[in-house]
């Protein structure tokens, strides 16, 4: 789920056809395969460089396809802070104030 301040972003229509364009490019490449593990379909579009409230309004973070992958989720979720409550791999976390995962008792 995206973060507050990237809310804006992620519903905008620059992502949108940046995420299309670039799902495309990829399924032209090697049928959309996981840029991870290779074994999978591609799931998610992920930025490498992670958006920031910082760079949020640097295209060349958030819509350059250099800056991004095509991931299934099993990989998407193994990313620091991308498995959030995901129970099937048994993991729950909380962030802390600095936006830093946390064991959840």
């Amino acid at each position: 789920m995206a973060k507050e301040y990237a809310y804006k972003f992620y519903h905008s229509k620059a992502w949108k056809d940046c995420k299309r364009s670039f799902i495309s490019e990829r399924i032209a490449v090697d049928g959309g395969m996981c840029q991870e593990c290779g074994k999978q379909l591609g799931y998610i579009v992920h930025h490498r460089t992670h958006i920031t409230p910082e760079n949020i309004s640097n295209p060349y973070i958030t819509l350059n396809h250099s800056n991004l992958e095509y991931v299934c989720k099993d990989c998407h979720d193994r990313f620091e802070g991308h498995g959030v409550n995901n129970k099937r791999r048994g993991l729950l976390v909380m962030f802390d104030e600095n936006g830093q995962p946390i064991a959840k008792l």
